[in-house]
This record gives structure tokens, C-alpha cells and sequence, in this order.
């Protein structure tokens, strides 16, 4: 779905109040802010709380709704804040460092040159991405899983974007070093041919 798309929901939501908009922005974001959610607090249950609780926010904010430049980033950026402050109740991470969170790569999207990557290749690539450093791990799966802009991850995680810039660049360094891509076939690049 498009910006523009989002921008319409978002309209309609905060106007008219018009519930079958909110359940298509809920269906439509849902499952990205609850990938977000359980990385930051490590909790199927608990990010699924807090996905629920950033969109009962939502309804009962609706008046205040077309102000938001940015819907999609303002609801990574509750996410966020949420799971920070449920962190911070549980007294596990007082700070709130994004070092501490775990990502899981988790693609969504399929297109024709998925399917030429075979098994092994990806099973590779996969191994590699969870080999990156947690703050690395977090901004490649925001940037290229969830197709976020590097503005709009350095406005989720208080980060600059010339940090979500360098932090992409040595994932995307650290993945083709670790994985070597040939026709038809995956080499760790470990194992000499």
C-alpha cells in the first residue's frame, strides 16, 4: 500500500470516524509493527499487547489523526516507546538500549529473483543477517524487510541517518563477505573452491 493509501485511511479515520478504514489500516500495518514489537521485547504475547494497545491509541486519538505528517513512522515510533516503557516497568532494560534487542529476518515479499535463490543460498544469507550485531540487524530489517526509509529508521530509533546509513552498509559488507554469490550454487565464503 502506498503512501498516499495510508494518507486516505488515516483521513478517513480522524474525519468520519470510519471503522472498516481503521480495520484496513490494522490489517495493513499490523503484522510489521508486531515484528518491530516482539524484537524490542523479545514476547509474542506481550508485542501483541502492544501493537493492540498503539492501535486502541489510535481510535481514541482519531480526532487528532490528520495532523500526523508520517502515520507510519508515528506508529513505529509508539511501538517503540510502548515496548521501552513496558521494558522499564519489567526493570530489564532500564535504558532502552537498541544493542540489547534481537531481530529475526523474516521476509514477506516474494518476487522473481527470490525465487532463483536456492535453499542453500538462502539459508546462507539468513545465517549471515543473524550473525550481524543487534543494532545492525535491527535498522537491515527495517530498511529492507520492512521497506522503511533510512529517515524514517533514524526517527524510530533516535539514531542519525548517516548511522542508519553506515549500519546498513556494514550489514550489506558483512552479508556479501559472508555469503559468495555464484549461478546456481552458495559458497560460504570460508570454504575455498
Amino acid at each position: 500500500m502506498t503512501t498516499g493509501e495510508i494518507k486516505e485511511l488515516q483521513r478517513r479515520v480522524g474525519r468520519f470516524d470510519d471503522q472498516y478504514a481503521y480495520k484496513e489500516l490494522y490489517t495493513l500495518l499490523y503484522g510489521s509493527l508486531f515484528e518491530f514489537a516482539k524484537t524490542l521485547v523479545a514476547s509474542r504475547e506481550t508485542a501483541e499487547e502492544i501493537v493492540s494497545d498503539v492501535f486502541i491509541r489510535v481510535w481514541e486519538r482519531r480526532r487528532e489523526l490528520e495532523k500526523i505528517g508520517n502515520l507510519k513512522v508515528y506508529l513505529y515510533v509508539a511501538t517503540r516507546n510502548i515496548a521501552f516503557n513496558y521494558l522499564d516497568k519489567q526493570k530489564r532494560n532500564p535504558t532502552g538500549s537498541i544493542d540489547d534487542v534481537d531481530t529475526e529476518f523474516i521476509s514477506i515479499y516474494v518476487d522473481p529473483e527470490q525465487l532463483l535463490i536456492t535453499a542453500d543460498m538462502l539459508a546462507l544469507i539468513r545465517h549471515a543477517i543473524d550473525q550481524l550485531p543487534p543494532k545492525c540487524k535491527l535498522i537491515f530489517k527495517l530498511v529492507k524487510d520492512d521497506g522503511l526509509k533510512y529517515r524514517e529508521v533514524a526517527e524510530i530509533l533516535n539514531l542519525s541517518v548517516k548511522t542508519v546509513e553506515n549500519q546498513l552498509a556494514i550489514a550489506l559488507e558483512k552479508i556479501g563477505t559472508s555469503v559468495r554469490f555464484e549461478p546456481g550454487r552458495a559458497i560460504p565464503s570460508t570454504v575455498k573452491p
